[in-house]
């Protein structure tokens, strides 16, 4: 049999559902660790943001673990004081997260492209929401 008959190996890494559904998998596994790790309370194995570490300032992120630990436990006053931004951009990046899993199950690649403009928006809002919550 010669190398060009060969029908060609397909690789289950390969495949448009993989990334999405490791992605899925991982933070649903990093949900049900941080519902019972209280991120409030010293002492539990959770990461630590390098940009505080750095320069003891807050980052755009700085915040979300707690948020989504007061959002899982129905404390939304408390998880809107954690990071709103996040908070706001959160369903935005749920339904995109969705979009590819779902083009991803459809067997279909999916990659989000964003205009120049909205790059700049996005980097924008960040240095301006980095910069508001480091004034405070």
């Amino acid at each position: 049999m010669t190398r060009s008959s060969v029908p060609p190996r397909r690789s289950l890494f390969r495949h448009p559902a993989t990334a999405p559904s490791a992605v899925l998998v991982a933070g649903a596994v990093g949900a049900a660790y941080l519902y019972c790790t209280d991120p409030h309370e010293p002492g539990h194995v959770l990461p630590q943001c390098p940009f505080r570490m750095l320069t003891g300032l807050l980052c755009p992120a700085c915040g979300g673990t707690r948020m989504v630990y007061d959002l899982m436990h129905g404390h939304f006053t408390e998880a809107w004081l954690d990071n709103r931004a996040l908070l706001l951009a959160s369903p935005y990046a749920l339904v995109l997260l969705g979009r590819w899993a779902w083009a991803g199950l459809r067997g279909r690649r999916w990659r989000p492209t964003l205009s120049p403009g909205a790059q700049v928006t996005v980097l924008a809002v960040a240095l301006a929401w980095t910069v508001a919550r480091n004034l405070v």
